[in-house]
């Protein structure tokens, strides 16, 4: 019997839940959902309604995404994605999941936050608030082409897609900025195998 993962597809929790899942070979029943229109099933074993939820053969449930990711690369860390400082990966992974996650979304739906913005418009200040996030990023892939060292490893792999969302907020802005080893390094990840991936669209599940 397989782990079933509720997913959506854009969702940059998602995503590094279900990498971690591809690179340990860990084959799931995917249930692809509208986070607008969350099923009941899924609302039944995880009340808080945010994906990915994974919940395992023997009924237990694990529905926050870093969770996902340790038990995915506890059962089959081929690339030995756990290692390296740990310290330094809990600092980063703190910042991104906190503020720099708090300055995106404001930064990004600003009409969200903010009553006299219009639909579609972003927020300079929440943008330059952020970006304080991706200049730590550049200072540590001065060192190295990976934030822990020559490999990837769940540190990348659990920021990247967040960092995908700054990126896609402004193209322009972001292609003619001044963090040109960021912008390799997540230009590396949105082209790797591992990426595309588990970037394949698929059906919505219906209950």
């Amino acid at each position: 019997m397989k782990p079933i993962l509720y997913s959506f597809r854009r969702c940059p929790y998602a995503m590094r839940g279900r990498m971690a899942l591809h690179i340990a070979s860990i084959e799931t029943e995917h249930r692809e959902i509208l986070l607008r229109d969350k099923p009941k099933a899924m609302l039944d074993v995880s009340p808080k309604g945010t994906v990915p939820v994974l919940i395992l053969p023997n009924g237990d449930v694990i529905d926050e995404s870093l969770d996902v990711m340790h038990w995915a690369l506890g059962q089959n860390d081929p690339e030995n994605w756990l290692a390296g400082d740990e310290s330094l990966s809990k600092s980063l992974l703190s910042e991104n999941d906190g503020d720099f996650k708090f300055n995106l979304d404001r930064y990004k739906y600003a009409s969200r936050y903010d009553a006299d913005a219009k639909r579609g418009d972003t927020n300079p200040e929440h943008q330059r608030a952020a970006e304080k996030f991706i200049q730590t990023l550049e200072t540590q892939l001065t060192k190295s082409p990976y934030l822990l060292g020559e490999y990837r490893t769940l540190t990348d792999i659990a920021i990247f897609p967040f960092i995908r969302q700054f990126a896609n907020t402004d193209k322009t802005s972001w292609e003619n900025n001044d963090y040109p080893n960021t912008r390799n390094w997540l230009a590396r990840h949105l082209s790797s195998d591992l990426f595309q991936a588990i970037m394949v669209k698929h059906p919505l599940w219906a209950e």
